[in-house]
């Protein structure tokens, strides 16, 4: 584990809060249309990125739970971005989303510059919060249930 990382929250399985506000340039993804979006764009929001591949079992498990997180009442400053890392068409991303019923959110894929490799993950799923202001300031390193009642009282916290 990195320095940069403190301890876990208690409690909350995963989550992992940086010591230090993390700055990256330039974060780019893009959408079912080929679009290039720019992480820069979302200023203003709480912003998670979610990194998930259809063959990756507990991306599937946590990903009803991520859905509804983007609807949750008190989490209305939150940008949701699950990015498609495993290489998988769009035909193959939708079906996956399709399959677990996926309504609130929207497919976007890894760039070929790769966020994966920028952000440094060791593995998926992994999640990324961003502040307002656009810096990172928390991982969750693995699945959870984005439905647990402390997550969301801790991420209300940054909303």
């Amino acid at each position: 584990m990195s320095n940069s990382f403190a301890n876990e929250v208690i409690g909350i399985k995963n989550l992992i809060i940086n010591k230090e506000l993390k700055k990256y340039d330039s974060l780019t993804f893009l959408d079912t249309k080929n679009n290039r979006l720019s992480l820069s764009d979302y200023r203003g929001k709480l912003v998670l990125i979610n990194f998930w591949a259809t063959w990756c079992a507990p991306c599937k498990e946590e990903m009803p739970s991520l859905d509804l997180l983007q609807t949750n009442e008190n989490l209305g400053n939150l940008k949701i971005f699950p990015i498609n890392v495993g290489k998988d068409d769009i035909e193959k991303a939708s079906n996956f989303f399709q399959n677990l019923g996926i309504k609130n959110l929207n497919l976007y894929f890894d760039t070929p510059v790769t966020l994966a490799k920028k952000f440094g993950l060791r593995g998926i799923p992994t999640s990324i919060l961003f502040d307002k202001n656009g810096f990172e300031f928390a991982r969750i390193i693995g699945s959870i249930n984005f439905e647990d009642k402390k997550f969301i009282e801790w991420l209300s916290n940054y909303n």
